[in-house]
């Protein structure tokens, strides 16, 4: 494999788009040998509909649509962005306010957490962000700590 893969799409700010992203982000890593059967499949895949679901409800028609961009880096690390060019970061909500919303996060920071990886936040040269998460990644296919699904 090369060092470095990558692959990128942009999609309208839309909620139909959440589902094209995570249907994406599930094919290219494919390609790269992850099987959609495992643990770490379904982790990718729901962090990516929930940057994706940020992405277009908290960027308030703003941001006409957003990119995904996924990066293998030597085999080491799993990267994946979501860029819109809306100005407002993501931020914590209070306890009150996540009991119906807000949680998405937290889910994230958590899944992150649990393989080893870690979030990020970067500006962009318009004016807008990037949410990156990157996971390690463990050989064979998997990022580190996970395991195979049933």
């Amino acid at each position: 494999m090369a060092d470095h893969l990558e692959a990128s799409v942009t999609l309208p700010s839309d909620p139909a788009s959440v589902a094209a992203a995570r249907r994406y982000v599930a094919e290219v890593l494919g390609e790269w040998g992850l099987s959609e059967e495992t643990e770490a499949a379904d982790s990718i895949r729901l962090i990516v509909s929930e940057l994706a679901t940020n992405s277009v409800q908290h960027t308030f028609g703003q941001s006409p649509t957003f990119t995904v961009d996924i990066r293998l880096e030597r085999e080491e690390w799993l990267r994946i962005g979501v860029t819109d060019s809306h100005p407002r970061w993501p931020k914590r909500l209070p306890a009150a306010v996540q009991q119906d919303n807000g949680r998405g996060m937290v889910i994230i920071r958590w899944l992150a957490a649990e393989a080893g990886g870690r979030l990020s936040v970067s500006p962009t040269e318009d004016g807008g962000k990037t949410v990156w998460i990157a996971l390690p990644w463990a050989g064979a296919g998997a990022p580190a700590g996970t395991r195979a699904g049933c």
